[in-house]
């Protein structure tokens, strides 16, 4: 009998619970694989995120094939045809087990219960591990047994949870590497079977960004040893290299949160704040990504395109396609926002800073729909996580947990002054800007080939924070 390991957003080797249960069993592991267009379609999955999927699953196969497990490869229409699909692959290679990593949106948790279900109904054992969290959902409660839902207060029961358990040493300790396990006679499916589930019409190149575990890692240690302890202080400054870059391997499971945790940890002498500010800031990043995860368990409605506080979905948001248009092409005329646009549409990254800033642009000032933005995002993001960007869009737009209060919206033209005081980004990304004086690169009078401001910030601010008060004031009515 030999056990199946599926694969989905945990492309590596190391630390993946599912594949060392799977090894733990010490008999044949077959890794698989299920590309499906449908699923694709419907989640809006970045054709740079595709590329760059199909890049690490071709890294994957031949780290699997190092410990005797083959990685097969398979293409399915709709995500319904997947529990038939595993019966049959179970089926074929004599499989009694299937293990995979638990995801957390409700459309993926409903189809881990069906594919649960039957493959239990024909005794096959289904194992689902955590691994995209460290502590799982339902796990961190709050004095009356329920759900944060603001992040301050998540992250203490986070941390008082945590702590003991890591100086005990039973936590942050990542999971060793799997020993070779004996051959099978089954042959791996090649690169090219790989490269066939893929259209080319799907994908845009992802070649600027390095692929792989040893690679995700080699750049952990560089900004741990290199920028980790300034990273308090320089994160927000998108001209400067302050930030790790890691989010597309988190996204995509190249690497654990726990992996990376235990590096920090291992830099800091098992500190976890105070001493070295810059390294418990980088921590609560990650937590704030656990927590993303947690809401979306506790809250399913967020994965249903509604917002988390239901009195937001009053405000009277505006469909206009000329002026989403411009945000989309970073044409507004408000330098900071468009070359952040820029940015974003040529790497699939933007800096997290200026996420905020497009966001808070987006919905506070043109009073577009943050649902809209949302998806834009996802289509063009290689790290693109959906509990990520729905937590991050929803917190910019005052509709979500944890909410910016309604009152507090970004000035681009401030936040552009600020952290890129120079004009040292906006000269990158705009070059028609790049000439002019560093005082009027962030708000031009009047500039070449570049166009003027597609709304007034002052008069779109007084606008949508009234708007704001009526709708939360008749909530309290």
């Amino acid at each position: 009998m030999t056990a199946i390991v599926w694969f989905r957003h945990d492309l590596r080797v190391a630390d993946n619970p599912a594949l060392a249960k799977a090894c733990d069993l010490k008999k044949g592991v077959v890794a698989v694989y299920i590309h499906c267009q449908s699923w694709i379609t419907k989640h809006q999955i970045a054709p740079i995120q595709l590329d760059f999927i199909r890049r690490h699953l071709v890294v994957l196969r031949q780290s699997l094939l190092e410990k005797n497990i083959p990685l097969k490869v398979y293409s399915v229409k709709k995500s319904s045809d997947i529990p038939k699909l595993l019966l049959k692959i179970a089926s074929e290679y004599q499989a009694d087990h299937l293990f995979f990593n638990a995801e957390y949106p409700v459309d993926e948790i409903e189809r881990d219960l069906e594919v649960n279900r039957q493959l239990s109904a024909n005794s096959i054992q289904v194992k689902r591990c955590h691994d995209r969290v460290i502590i799982p959902p339902g796990m961190i409660l709050n004095g009356q047994g329920e759900p944060y839902k603001v992040f301050t207060a998540f992250k203490n029961k986070w941390l008082q949870t945590i702590m003991p358990l890591t100086s005990t040493g039973q936590a942050m300790q990542p999971l060793p590497t799997p020993k070779k396990l004996p051959s099978l006679t089954l042959e791996p499916d090649t690169e090219e079977s790989i490269n066939k589930l893929f259209k080319k019409t799907d994908l845009k190149d992802s070649s600027h960004w390095q692929v792989g575990e040893k690679i995700v890692h080699k750049k952990l240690m560089q900004f741990i040893d290199n920028h980790i302890t300034d990273y308090k202080t320089n994160r927000d400054f998108p001209a400067i290299d302050g930030t790790s870059s890691l989010s597309p391997y988190l996204a995509l499971g190249v690497i654990s949160p726990r992996q990376a945790i235990h590096q920090v940890l291992q830099f800091t002498h098992g500190e976890w704040d105070g001493k070295n500010a810059g390294a418990g800031c980088w921590i609560s990043e990650l937590i704030w990504r656990e927590f993303y995860q947690h809401i979306l368990v506790s809250f399913p409605h967020v994965c249903k395109r509604q917002p988390m506080q239901a009195y937001t979905e009053a405000f009277p948001w505006r469909s206009d396609k000329n002026l989403f248009s411009a945000w989309c092409e970073g044409k507004t005329g408000i330098p900071i926002v468009d070359a952040a646009m820029r940015q974003l549409l040529a790497t699939g990254w933007m800096h997290n800073r200026l996420r905020m800033v497009v966001a808070m642009f987006l919905t506070k000032n043109c009073q577009i729909d943050w649902r809209m933005g949302e998806t834009f995002f996802m289509q063009h993001l290689i790290d693109g996580d959906f509990s990520a960007n729905n937590g991050g869009w929803q917190w910019s737009a005052s509709t979500g947990t944890d909410a910016a209060p309604y009152f507090r919206i970004f000035n681009p033209i401030s936040q552009s002054e600020k952290f890129d005081p120079n004009g040292n980004f906006i000269r990158y990304w705009l070059p028609e800007l790049a000439d002019l004086s560093t005082k009027e690169i962030h708000c031009p009078k009047s500039a070449k080939n570049y166009p003027a401001p597609v709304v007034d910030l002052s008069e779109s601010r007084k606008s949508t924070i009234a708007i704001f008060a009526a709708i939360q004031s008749n909530k309290v009515k």
